[in-house]
Order: structure tokens, then sequence, then C-alpha cells
């Protein structure tokens, strides 16, 4: 029930106007790609491919479900905000978003075996850009272009442990979601010459990953884990409405599905490698790569009507690490003692080219869990200090963002002894 309630918010949010992310880099493709996984993710700079943890469910690995007490339910809430500054020249502005990030419950179905089910964002679209220029012979005239909406995705995983030592996953996805871009071109007083476009974008597709890890035991609390996630590239489903107005009577519309033009959405290659202690710290690396070459979204307005800049879909990549150290988990004299604290760092490469160049990003994150009650039920808090836009001449977004989240654990079916 929360799922559906949560699936009905997102896709108001994508209608109404808000904006669940925003950047000027949002108006390529299907948008801004979402930072992966929850907050205890995040705040280690996003790595998990590599990651078994019996206190927080991770959504990077399918095959790391299985990594739990028995009998246990876990479930992970996350919020996600973001303050931006951006900047080319001596121009400047300032933006803040804030939103729901992630809803995922976790628990086993027999031995060996456990379920996921969830719904996540994958990527945001958000900006709002204008501009009045002098004309000597029609005088002033304003340039405005916006967007709004994302594609966010409601998955279920099942994965299973053999040999106490390899875990497979396998998990299914549904992306859905809207997307709506506008640019116009007004005059002071010539109503007639006034132009406008937009496209309304409505889109879905199922996909699958699939996962992989093998924890080798070097001492009895000590574990050597390689992990492996692939995601398919599929067929991107629903479709397209671009329409155009000159003055106040000349409008015209166009409908057509986009599996007419062969669309798709980019598939994904993770692998990462973790040397944790089993109550004490935790050290991964991580490495992405997505190939969108042939996904044909440059082919499609909505996707590529960018003005005069060159947009092509291409290769991403991104390399992470990330670092968890808790100092004694069951100090009963001081509670900071119990808390767990991360940290982490990542780059990561675009998977289109604006004028023949990547838009890249690079930064660092902090955050730490809070224990709450008994058992692993916390409080995860999450820093991430980044930049996008390296190029010399490229917007510089600088931004702060903020992630929330809330571990719920318990054990279920487990029988209480009566005297």
């Amino acid at each position: 029930m929360v799922a559906l309630l949560l699936c009905a918010w997102a896709a108001k949010a994508q209608t109404d106007g808000t904006y669940s992310g925003f950047s000027p880099y949002s108006v390529f493709g299907v948008g801004q790609l979402h930072q992966p996984g929850t907050a205890w993710n995040r705040s280690m700079g996003g790595v998990g491919i590599a990651a078994r943890s019996n206190r927080y469910v991770n959504i990077l690995n399918p095959a790391s479900i299985t990594a739990r007490d028995s009998l246990s339910f876990m479930a992970d809430f996350g919020l996600d905000g973001r303050i931006s500054l951006f900047t080319e020249g001596d121009k400047k502005a300032l933006n803040t978003t804030f939103s729901i990030d992630d809803f995922v419950i976790s628990f086993p179905l027999w031995k060996h075996t456990a379920m996921m089910l969830g719904v996540t964002p994958v990527s945001d679209v958000g900006y709002n850009i204008s501009y009045t220029e002098m004309d000597v012979d029609t005088g002033y005239r304003t340039f405005s272009s916006s967007g709004n909406g994302g594609i966010y995705q409601v998955f279920g995983a099942f994965a299973g442990t053999l040999w106490n030592r390899l875990s497979l996953g396998a998990e299914v996805n549904y992306r859905f979601g809207n997307i709506n871009k506008k640019a116009s071109t007004s005059y002071d007083e010539e109503s007639l010459r006034d132009m406008a476009s937009g496209d309304s974008l409505q889109v879905n597709n199922i996909t699958a990953k699939l996962g992989i890890q093998y924890e080798q035991p070097l001492t009895h609390s000590t574990f050597l884990t390689v992990g492996a996630t692939y995601k398919f590239s599929t067929k991107l489903n629903g479709y397209s409405i671009h329409y155009e107005e000159r003055g106040s009577y000349d409008r015209r519309r166009n409908s057509k599905t986009l599996s007419e033009n062969n669309l798709s959405l980019g598939d994904e290659l993770g692998i990462g490698i973790s040397f944790r202690n089993t109550d004490k710290f935790l050290v991964e690396l991580d490495y992405t790569r997505t190939n969108w070459a042939n996904t044909n979204l440059d082919q499609v307005k909505g996707f590529s009507n960018v003005g005069d800049v060159t947009f092509s879909q291409g290769v991403g990549q991104s390399v992470r690490a990330g670092v968890a150290f808790t100092p004694n988990r069951n100090d009963i004299r001081y509670f900071m003692k119990r808390c767990t604290y991360r940290m982490g760092a990542y780059f990561d490469q675009s998977y289109y080219t604006v004028d023949g160049a990547h838009v890249n990003s690079v930064g660092v994150t902090l955050g730490m869990t809070v224990p709450v009650f008994r058992g692993y039920n916390g409080i995860t808090v999450g820093l991430d200090f980044g930049r996008r836009g390296l190029a010399t001449s490229q917007v510089k977004e600088t931004y702060f963002g903020f992630n929330l989240g809330f571990n719920v654990f318990d054990i279920w079916f487990q029988k209480r002894p009566y005297e």
C-alpha cells in the first residue's frame, strides 16, 4: 500500500510543475541520472556493488539481500535535498530542491533466499532558463526554456546463496515517467510574432538486472567480497506530443509513439571489491559503465531539442570509493562510539556529450548512522559536496546535497516463550 502511494506521489510530482531535481544539464536526453543507492550507500560515495550487510538494505546489487539475519525484516525510507549554485561568467543562480528518494522493503523467503521490493527515482528533469535581448528591428524580446518531470522505477528482486559464499540475484524493473519541456520567444508588443514550442513525453519500459557476489573469509571476522551487476538495455515505450504555436492563431500538434523511433535506455555494467570486518569497518571500490550510444535519443524531439547546442548520447562511467567505521557497536558508556561513520568520493562521466564534451562531476561525501531503539534500527544522515561541469566552457554547478534515511529492522515469525 505504501509503495502504491509513493508511485502516485511520483506521478503527481512530474506533472504539477514541481522539481524533484534542478539542473540546466537535465535538458539533455532523459534528464540528470539520479545518484544511486539509499542514504547509507550515498554517504559512502555511492558504493554497494560488493557490499554485504545484515543491518541495511543494499539496492545496488540484488545478490546482496541474502546477507541478513534469519527471519529479519528490513526497510528503508529516504529523503533527498539539494542546494545548487550555478555560475557562467558573471551570471549566478541559486536553487533548492527537496523530494522523497526511495522506499524499499526486504524479507527472507526460505533458507538462504530473500526478496526485495521498492521504488526509486531514475532521472530528474528540472530547469528554467530565460534572458532578454534588444533587437534593432523588433525591440526587446525574451527567450525562455523550462522543463520538469523525470523517470521512476518500481522493482522486485530475488536472491539466493550457494555454498555459503556465492550469492546470485535477479531484479525486474518497471520504469515510468513524464517529461515536459517548453521553449518560447516573446516580444514586447507584437503578439503575432510570439513563438512557442514544447514536448510532452510519457515513457515506460521493463528491464532486468542481474547481480553476483562472492565472499571469501580471511579470518573469523574479516571478509573479502567481489561483486558484479549488469542491467539490460531495453526498448523505451510510450508516446510523445510535440506542439508549435505562432502568435494567437497558428497552432500545430503532432503525436506519435516512441516505439516508432526504436528508442531505448542504456545498459549498465558494474564491478566492485570490498574488505570488511563484521562489526568494525567496510572499505569498497566500485566502477560502473553505461552505454547509451545506440539509444537513438538524439533523433527525437523532446530528448534532443536543445537549441544550437549539439547533443549526443554516448558512454558514461563512474568510479566510487567509500569507507565506513564503527568504533564500538556494543559500547554501553559512550553513545557516539555505537554510531557508524562514513565517507567517500566519486567521479562521474555523463552518458551524453554537449558540443563534443562530456559533462563530468566530482564530489566527496560524509555521513553517519545513529542507532535508534533496539536491534538494527537507525537514522542515517548523509552529506554530498560536489561540482558538475568541469570543462572550461561549461556552466559550473556547485552543489550541497543532504540525504536522510530511516532504517527499520524487525524479526518476523519469532516464537515467544511463555511461562
